[in-house]
C-alpha cells in the first residue's frame, strides 16, 4: 500500500516506514506528529483518486529531523563588463517518517 501525498507544493510518493525529506516545516519539532494530504491512494487491486474520498484521508507522519541540504553556488558573470556576483543557497528541509495510511471507505 502506498499513497502519493502532497507537501510544500511538492508531491511525494511515501509508504508506511518510508523517511521522506519535504521542505521544512516551521511550526512542527522532532517527534511531533503531522498529517499529509493526500492525493491518491493504491492498496494492491484497488486505486482511490476521488477527490471526495480523499479529502477525509490523511496520512500519518512523524517528525524525524531538521536540516540543511547542500550548498548551491550560483554565479553571474557578464562578458567584458567586469561585472561578477557570487551566492550560495542551502534549502531547509524536514525528514519526516510515515506512520499510518488509512484505508479509504468503500
Amino acid at each position: 500500500m502506498y499513497a502519493i501525498v502532497r507537501s510544500g507544493g511538492r508531491q511525494h510518493k511515501v509508504a508506511v516506514g518510508d523517511i521522506v525529506e519535504v521542505d521544512k516545516i516551521p511550526t512542527a519539532k522532532v517527534g511531533d506528529t503531522v498529517e499529509l494530504s493526500t492525493l491518491l491512494v493504491v492498496d494492491g487491486e484497488a486505486v482511490t483518486s476521488d477527490p471526495w474520498v480523499l479529502a477525509g484521508i490523511k496520512v500519518q507522519a512523524e517528525i524525524v529531523d531538521h536540516h540543511k541540504g547542500a550548498k548551491i553556488d550560483i554565479l553571474r558573470y557578464k562578458n567584458k563588463t567586469g561585472y561578477r556576483r557570487r551566492q550560495g543557497h542551502r534549502q531547509q528541509y524536514t525528514a519526516i517518517k510515515v506512520t499510518g495510511i488509512p484505508a479509504a471507505a468503500k
